[in-house]
């Protein structure tokens, strides 16, 4: 099956997103437990949401890098995803879709969210030719998402590892049955562009 260039895929449900996160256990632990994000999680910088588990993993390796041992699945209204995306620039400039560049770098300085397009990985996290959207939050964005859209914080770090030990083995398979089911996102229309879905 040949999967568009770009194309958004998460786990989701009619009220919430799926994304992921990894971090160092200092903040990973205190987020599960208040089921928010709280310190030492820093508002001031960009934080970067993932809807693929699969890219999640490339960034961590597995969730062995350091920094990076304690991966969250962080559960979003859809109301706040689509809010993001609607005030999104993405991160390099596009001639087919921004034209002036000019007007693109105005855009990238006054938006809150940035958005990239990054190779979606397989289980090997080998790049595919398709891409997956990472979604930079900074200022209000950052507010929202930890005051308003969090519903759910889970620590899904051994699940990573279970796909790990089964793709090391050999069990493809298993480590498939393991991962969480990602399909395409319904982006609305008038998001589609600003996105450059």
């Amino acid at each position: 099956m040949n999967e568009p260039y770009r194309q958004i895929r998460a786990a989701y449900t009619q009220e919430t997103v799926t994304l992921y996160q990894a971090y160092d256990p200092h903040i990973a632990g205190p987020a599960v437990t208040a089921q928010r994000f709280v310190a030492p999680f820093k508002r001031e910088r960009m934080t970067w949401i993932k809807p693929s588990f699969l890219w999640m993993m490339y960034r961590c390796g597995w969730a062995a890098k350091p920094g990076q041992a304690r991966v969250l699945a962080i559960d979003i209204t859809r109301d706040g995803f689509e809010w993001a995306l609607a005030h999104a620039c993405l991160s390099h400039h596009d001639g087919d879709l921004h034209g002036d560049r000019d007007a693109w770098a105005a855009r990238l300085r006054e938006s809150p969210v940035r958005i990239q397009w990054d190779p979606e990985r397989d289980l090997h996290l080998n790049a595919l030719p398709y891409r997956s959207i990472q979604i930079g939050l900074s200022r209000e964005a950052v507010h929202r998402y930890v005051d308003e859209w969090t519903v759910a914080i889970t620590d899904v770090t051994d699940r990573a590892r279970d796909v790990h030990a089964a793709v090391r083995n050999g069990d493809a398979g298993k480590a498939t049955d393991l991962l969480p089911v990602e399909r395409p996102y319904p982006v609305p229309a008038d998001l589609a562009r600003t996105i450059g879905v």
